[in-house]
């Protein structure tokens, strides 16, 4: 369940022999595109048509597609307002050499939009915008998956249509519905569920997570600056299945846990 999903869309380009078997880059960009929290967006100057970068906040709708919450006085705003071609590098980032770790750059289409899906989303993903979502410049854009080019490393790129990296939602007023209460739940009831997930699953250590966003592929979580995310295969479509699906989540976690405490019991005995 809580395994990375395999490559199986019908529009995905083949996949390179010299690549190694476990690489899922769907699987790993849907990870990132969920996990990062901030970055790099770009955008073409209104003036010279030179490409700009600047750092933003980004969050995602239900499918995946990134989401920014942006001021109209910005450069990068005018820009989009311009022209809306625009590109966001979303980066794992970690210890040790920056260009080893896993990297996703999205080239979409940005859309204006106002919706409370997605407000909601992007707020509980940033607390701290509250203190300005409200003011009368600043809207939220959503960016339109063109193409994908993702590294997870040595012999692990893939360069294909945008699209494959979002969730099919269906219905998304019902699933919009399921996960505000779903995730309401969660946090109201379930808070050492969570942090179970956490620690065993994302291996992100303990403390009072709380999930921020559902989507058919996976759960997401926060403890303050830090994000967690959590796969789910196969994808969760209904109540039913996500009831299932997380339980079984979290009696994989305990199983898991106790397994450790036992090994860690048995060498104490014996020596």
């Amino acid at each position: 369940m809580a395994e990375a999903e395999s490559n199986t869309e019908p529009n995905a380009e083949p996949r390179d022999p010299r690549q190694p078997a476990d690489f899922d880059p769907i699987a790993l960009g849907r990870h990132l595109l969920r996990a990062i929290r901030v970055g790099a967006l770009g955008t073409l100057d209104r003036e010279t048509g030179f490409p700009i970068t600047t750092l933003v906040s980004v969050a995602t709708d239900l499918d995946g597609a990134p989401v920014i919450l942006v001021s109209g006085l910005s450069h990068h705003t005018k820009n989009l307002f311009a022209d809306p071609r625009c590109s966001v590098l979303l980066s794992e980032g970690g210890r040790g050499d920056p260009l080893a770790h896993p990297r996703l750059t999205l080239t979409a289409r940005a859309e204006k939009i106002q919706d409370n899906t997605i407000r909601r989303r992007f707020l509980a993903r940033h607390p701290k915008a509250k203190l300005y979502v409200d003011f009368p410049d600043f809207a939220f854009y959503r960016l339109v998956p063109h193409r994908m080019q993702l590294n997870g490393g040595f012999a692990r790129a893939f360069d294909g249509d945008g699209a494959l990296i979002l969730s099919d939602i269906g219905d998304r007023a019902a699933f919009a519905a399921l996960e505000d209460s779903a995730v309401a739940h969660l946090n109201d009831d379930h808070a050492e569920a969570l942090a179970l997930y956490a620690r065993v699953l994302c291996k992100m250590g303990g403390g009072n997570w709380r999930a921020t966003g559902l989507d058919p592929d996976g759960l997401d979580l926060a403890l303050g600056e830090r994000a967690a995310r959590i796969s789910f295969t196969p994808p969760l479509r209904d109540a039913r299945s996500l009831r299932l699906g997380l339980k079984q989540l979290a009696d994989l976690a305990r199983n898991a846990e106790a397994e450790v405490s036992k090994r860690a019991g048995d060498v104490n005995i014996t020596e």
